[in-house]
């Protein structure tokens, strides 16, 4: 069997992953060989599993909950630790926006569908305001520092190099810091067919995974170099965005199921979802204690 992992460039661990030979090195004692299905909109990932396109994939914390409002019968493998200073809401530092609630009326950009909708849509609710009702999302489109800038968009989510070199600049400020609103955790995520049926390929995986993440910290300035060659951007923008995160995984909990459960509910209730979704389903409780010892052993 050739067990086939999704790969996109917004999830850092698996683009690493990809690179190395820890996947086929964990696998090839099950008698399993690896294989990686690149594409670029990781709010897809849903939807290849349940094409049987891939078997394991990975996103933030958003584009699991939208698979399951679709339909799709999916099961959570592993999460990061919290990434606080993954992104931010950044707003013009010399312009009129003060605080969460003036952007009522405002055009915000960010990822449509991935973790930055969670951040909006939960540090809107929070003041009151609605994600469905009182701002204009938008998707990027490149020019966001230019148009933030000229005053064209009231709010832009940045992450990665993009924020490392915003923060340089000193024009923007951070209207809202991603660890104050949501744990933003990477997320792992699979078929339930594959996490019944085989769990120990979900284990290798995540053995795997664990490596990558341990090379990854472990060599920043490398990692950064193929960030900015496939993504550009600076080396220096790069390693500064890696650095702040914390490369290390964890099992999917029941706290971090009432995370998402959280989540789904406000995206609901500001007309994101159509209808509720039960982030329980998607919790399977045997498959934790596997999975804590596939990260200890790649450790």
């Amino acid at each position: 069997m050739t067990v086939t992992v999704g790969v996109h460039r917004s999830n850092p661990s698996l683009h690493h992953l990809a690179r190395l030979d820890f996947l086929q090195e964990e696998l090839a004692p099950l008698g399993e060989r690896a294989a990686f299905h690149h594409y670029t909109d990781g709010t897809r990932t849903g939807e290849l599993l349940a094409e049987r396109t891939i078997d394991f994939g990975g996103t933030g914390s958003t584009p699991p909950i939208t698979a399951q409002a679709a339909g799709h019968d999916l099961v959570y493998a592993a999460v990061s630790a919290p990434r606080p200073d993954h992104g931010a809401l950044l707003v013009r530092a010399d312009g009129p926006i003060a605080d969460i609630a003036d952007l009522k009326g405002a055009t915000v950009v960010l990822g449509i569908g991935s973790w930055q909708t969670h951040l909006l849509a939960k540090a809107l609710h929070r003041a009151g305001l609605s994600y469905g009702d009182d701002i204009t999302a938008e998707r990027p489109r490149g020019d966001e520092a230019e148009r933030l800038r000229a005053g064209a968009i009231g709010g832009w989510i940045a992450q990665g190099a993009d924020l490392a070199a915003a923060h340089r600049g000193g024009e923007f400020r951070e209207l809202v810091r991603t660890g104050d609103v949501i744990t933003d955790r990477s997320v792992f995520f699979t078929r339930r067919d594959v996490a019944t049926e085989r769990p120990e390929i979900v284990a290798a995986i995540v053995t795997a995974l664990r490596r990558a993440d341990a090379w990854a910290a472990a060599h920043l300035t490398e990692a950064a170099a193929i960030a900015a060659e496939d993504q550009g951007g600076s080396v220096e923008d790069w390693r500064t965005a890696l650095a702040a995160l914390p490369w290390e995984l964890e099992p999917a909990t029941a706290g971090f199921i009432a995370e998402q459960q959280e989540a789904a509910d406000i995206f609901r209730q500001v007309g994101f979802l159509d209808g509720p979704v039960t982030v329980a389903d998607a919790h399977l409780p045997a498959l934790e204690q596997m999975v804590a010892d596939a990260i200890r052993k790649g450790a």
